[in-house]
């Protein structure tokens, strides 16, 4: 069987290793395509680096998030590989780019991560899961709540509960973080913040979100993404001494900072799953999240852009005594694989 995956962002690299190895031990070829959505190096050429994963055999290098431009190239990559499945990872426009292209090249897309909703359409990143969940022949959920919001949807697709492979990378890569990269500042001392999505990187938002970071009082070690910084600058938002801006850090040394910061401060989907991964508490600065059940156990909480309330929450944040294991064991790259050799063994 042969598959190819297609991945554009930072996160989806981090999504695709665990998949890799578990698609290798399953003897399955894997054609890997990265559309360049993400192209800086710090966001993009460090994770093969670092992860060990195996360079493209397609790197579009389109260096942009349109959906309309990737198109193209990765029906050429169809055409050219004819492959048993498409995967694709999440939300992004990479996401949708790869699952439209891949269904009408007449491929079937397989949609890791489906079924997630926050609620918000005014997120682009909505729009786009809903819009793959539409589309996919298979579905694979990271818990139970996914499946039923599909069900309840009447997505055409077939749905598997596999859990989420974020959780099998943190298992395979936290401790080796750990081992190989020392914490900015000694463990529980610090908070780790990072803001990256398009409705935060504007006015007021961004201004909002910095205000609640500049009223804290123990150091942020805030990195940076390229567009953030670049809206800090043109909008010159004023950033306290104690909120360390620094560059995108490698994932390796991110996930050591993160699993030892007191607090984790993020827009991010990923972080928020990561931080309960780690035992560490969340703030979130979005007003709904896709993650809900971070939010049910009282790790996670909702803070929206307002400085008050981030500032308070920081402060105030605590892990609870009990956390029910979320979205899988660890092991649903493993589940992945298996799905799809049975799926098409099934469908030939």
């Amino acid at each position: 069987m042969k598959v190819l995956t297609v991945v554009g962002n930072r996160p989806q690299f981090i999504k695709a290793a665990p998949l890799s190895l578990a698609l290798r031990a399953a003897d399955v070829e894997e054609i890997s395509l990265h559309t360049g959505q993400h192209y800086d190096r710090e966001l993009s050429g460090v994770f093969y680096e670092e992860l060990g994963l195996a360079e493209p055999t397609y790197a579009l290098d389109l260096r942009s998030a349109d959906p309309t431009a990737m198109r193209p190239l990765i029906a050429e990559a169809l055409e050219r590989e004819r492959p048993d499945w498409t995967i694709v990872f999440g939300d992004t426009n990479s996401t949708l780019a790869g699952a439209e292209a891949s269904v009408a090249a007449g491929v079937p897309v397989a949609h890791v991560e489906a079924g997630l909703r926050s609620g918000d359409l005014g997120m682009p990143e909505e729009r786009n899961r809903i819009a793959v969940d539409r589309i996919a022949a298979l579905l694979l959920c990271p818990d139970e709540r996914s499946a039923e919001t599909l069900r309840a949807e009447g997505a055409p697709g077939t749905t598997a509960v596999v859990g989420d492979v974020m959780a099998d990378a943190t298992r395979i890569f936290a401790p080796l973080a750990r081992r190989r990269s020392a914490p900015p500042h000694p463990p529980g001392t610090y908070v780790v913040a990072t803001v990256h999505r398009q409705a935060n990187v504007v006015q007021p938002r961004l201004g909002r979100i910095l205000e609640g970071l500049n009223r804290l009082t123990e150091p942020v070690v805030f990195p940076a993404h390229p567009r953030t910084r670049a809206a800090l600058e043109r909008e010159r938002i004023s950033v306290a001494a104690h909120v360390e801006l620094v560059t995108p850090l490698p994932y390796l040394e991110l996930a050591a900072a993160a699993s030892q910061a007191r607090v984790i401060v993020t827009d991010s989907g990923g972080l928020q799953k990561e931080a309960y991964w780690y035992g560490v508490p969340c703030v979130t600065a979005r007003p709904s999240t896709e993650w809900l059940d971070t939010v049910e156990a009282g790790a996670n909480v909702l803070v929206d852009d307002d400085p008050d309330v981030l500032a308070h929450a920081v402060s105030e944040a605590r892990m609870p005594d009990a956390r029910p294991q979320l979205y899988g064991d660890g092991h649903a790259s493993e589940r992945v694989a298996a799905v799809l050799i049975d799926t098409i063994t099934r469908r030939d």
